[in-house]
């Protein structure tokens, strides 16, 4: 799929429906984070024991694999907008735009209601300057 190109108002109706995507994936990434190292805590823990439940393995990364499977289908569903996410847990998104006939990102992040700055395709988050 090519690049998607936003206007100001189309990126800014995203923000709402955005906003909820990122908390999911959010959530999924520190429960994937939490069970990983559980699980390899466990591990280790019975490394030394004389028997090792391999049906509680099989179950916990299955569940871990269902986890990566969900957390990797929600960045998906964001992606097919055409947003870029840059960084997960600042959920710091770019939307592509033009602006004085060049190729630009209207820059978002979590926590902001609406989109107010924009940098150059090079530049990132650094470069931020705001929409006039």
């Amino acid at each position: 799929m090519g690049k998607k190109y936003f206007t100001l108002a189309e990126a800014n109706a995203l923000v709402p429906r955005l906003e909820q995507m990122l908390h999911q994936l959010q959530a999924l990434k520190r429960d994937l984070k939490t069970k990983h190292q559980r699980l390899q805590e466990t591990k280790v823990s019975l490394t030394n024991a004389a028997t090792v439940r391999n049906d509680y393995f099989f179950q916990e990364e299955a569940e871990l694999e269902f986890l990566m499977w969900s957390a990797n289908s929600m960045l998906q569903q964001i992606l097919d907008t055409g947003v870029e996410v840059k960084d997960i847990d600042t959920g710091l998104c770019d939307f592509y735009a033009y602006q004085g006939g060049q190729e630009v990102f209207l820059c978002w992040r979590l926590g902001e209601s609406e989109i107010t700055h924009w940098h150059g395709v090079y530049e990132g988050f650094i470069g931020r300057k705001p929409i006039e």
